[in-house]
């Protein structure tokens, strides 16, 4: 397979390669005496790259065609391209003259498990790189870009010398980098990203930059990193970085900082992997499947579902949406259904190859019909839920009118209650203006989940009481458009739950 997914393939045009070059020059004043292209394509940032006048060129590339393609093009004895896969080969070995290394290219914008399910050859050894533990390290935690994979490598074989690493990546993947250099301890005096617009330059719907990372011969580093815009580079837009050992989007955001560890436990939703069957839509009385079967099944693990994009107001206590419940915990034996719930039981049957097909390695020798984000906080009366989703995040009070648990999605956090009026001071003190602003200053507009189980225990709620006033969650309560419910003594007695020290599913 030689397709343009399968190596995620989004050559670089020659005209945006010179800008870098030009840029790493006019601005950065990089002289290099050696230039890499670790996985050149055609080779724009080699041939764009010769405006350096460095000694030695080296290139390497998987595709052939491509190969021929270079050799054609630069029609220069200092420039050597070799036809190997990037994941078996060293360049460092090649190279002469050492004084100053340039590695910059445009490695592939693809995921491993999305070359795995292309069946691709086009893979790195696979590992556990980042000794991610536990759940991480088998599920979509530890699915990483083979293009982070490719600048660790670099930064890994380029370590402990005078190297510039100047490389095109989505922002998500410089952060990770970023945040790899600190964890690892890796020498680098700068690490700046230039931000462009993908799809001017590649004609894709994504957040992408330049990332420039000057390696040191010497101890060195730095606790944040620079961003600027492609197209002004003389501004420092905004710091990302580590601020009391907590990892910051913006540094210089000026919000209160609310930080610290959260008293609540925040809960991922419900994971099944089989929507067709376990989400049913209540239309016209009648409980109908994601392949428009109405379905005939006791309600007695059935409940109320709410998914990311539902999301939409501050308090939701009727449903449309419904989810079926397999187990009380994670890999809890199912058999006992077949007494309990027996038309339930022959529905899951019935369609036993869609939950066969289920690729995650989660539900390897689990019992038949398995889910996971399932516990007793599942089970809980109320709850205040957020999506990841959401650039601005709206935090609901999620309970059900019948008094049924309402489940989440697992893109999906909440935090649990057994009172409403403690659900509804949570929900006002979330979605206040400061803690609002707080968020932004952790979170990143621009990853897809920008809200995750580990940005959300970060809030700190003793802080937050300790901060906001009753008048400020009455003016939460008006822009919401709520009516008028909270009390002094409901805040009073949310201020004492805290102070309780353990709290319900904790």
């Amino acid at each position: 397979m030689s397709g343009k997914r399968e190596y995620g393939d989004y050559q670089t045009p020659v005209d945006f390669a010179e800008k870098v070059c030009i840029y790493l020059k006019k601005y950065r004043h990089i002289k290099p005496s050696a230039i890499v292209e670790p996985t050149c394509g055609v080779g724009s940032f080699l041939e764009s790259s010769l405006l350096f006048e460095a000694a030695e060129y080296y290139g390497i590339e998987i595709n052939p065609e491509y190969c021929d393609i270079c050799r054609k093009k630069i029609n220069d004895s200092r420039v050597k391209i070799i036809n190997s896969d990037f994941f078996a080969f060293s360049l460092k070995a090649l190279i002469q003259d050492k004084r100053q290394i340039l590695v910059i290219g445009n490695p592939p914008w693809v995921t491993n498990s999305t070359l795995s399910a292309l069946g691709s050859d086009n893979l790195p050894i696979k590992a556990n790189f980042k000794g991610l533990k536990g759940i991480d390290a088998i599920t979509g935690v530890s699915n990483f870009d083979i293009c982070e994979y490719i600048i660790l490598q670099l930064i890994n074989e380029y370590r402990d010398t005078n190297t510039v690493i100047s490389m095109l990546c989505k922002t998500s993947v410089a952060r990770n980098v970023f945040k790899e250099l600190k964890r690892n301890d890796i020498n680098f005096s700068s690490c700046d990203i230039l931000e462009f617009d993908a799809a001017k330059v590649f004609g894709i719907n994504a957040s992408a930059c330049v990332l420039i990372i000057q390696l040191s011969e010497k101890t060195a580093s730095s606790y944040y990193c620079n961003v600027f815009d492609f197209e002004n580079p003389d501004i420092i837009k905004s710091q990302f970085g580590f601020s009391c050992g907590q990892f910051y989007s913006n540094l210089d955001s000026g919000t209160e900082n609310f930080d610290g560890q959260c008293c609540f436990e925040w809960r991922q939703g419900v994971k099944h992997d089989c929507s067709k069957v376990m989400e049913l839509t209540l239309r016209n009385g009648s409980l109908q499947n994601g392949q428009k079967e109405t379905v005939h099944i006791e309600d007695d693990i059935v409940f109320p579902l709410i998914k990311s994009s539902m999301f939409k107001a501050p308090v939701i206590h009727s449903f449309s949406k419904y989810v079926i419940v397999t187990q009380k915990k994670a890999r809890e034996e199912t058999g006992h259904l077949e007494q309990d719930v027996p038309k339930t039981w022959q529905y899951l049957n019935d369609n036993l190859a869609l939950f066969e097909a289920r690729k995650s390695s989660i539900y390897r020798g689990a019992p038949p019909f398995s889910m996971f984000g399932v516990g007793d906080y599942s089970y809980s009366k109320y709850k205040v839920g957020v999506s990841g989703f959401y650039k601005r995040p709206l935090f609901s009070v999620l309970f059900s009118d019948d008094e049924k648990p309402v489940m989440t999605d697992d893109t999906s956090y909440f935090i649990c209650f057994d009172h409403y009026d403690m659900a509804y001071v949570a929900m006002l003190l979330l979605n206040s203006n400061k803690v609002q602003g707080f968020l932004t200053s952790i979170a990143f507009l621009d990853a897809k989940r920008p809200y995750t189980k580990k940005v959300l225990e970060r809030i700190d709620f003793d802080k937050i009481v300790n901060s906001l006033t009753i008048d400020e969650l009455s003016e939460t309560e008006q822009r919401l458009e709520l009516s008028s419910y909270i009390t002094v003594s409901m805040y009073d007695a949310f201020k004492s739950l805290l102070g309780m020290g353990q709290l319900h599913f904790a």
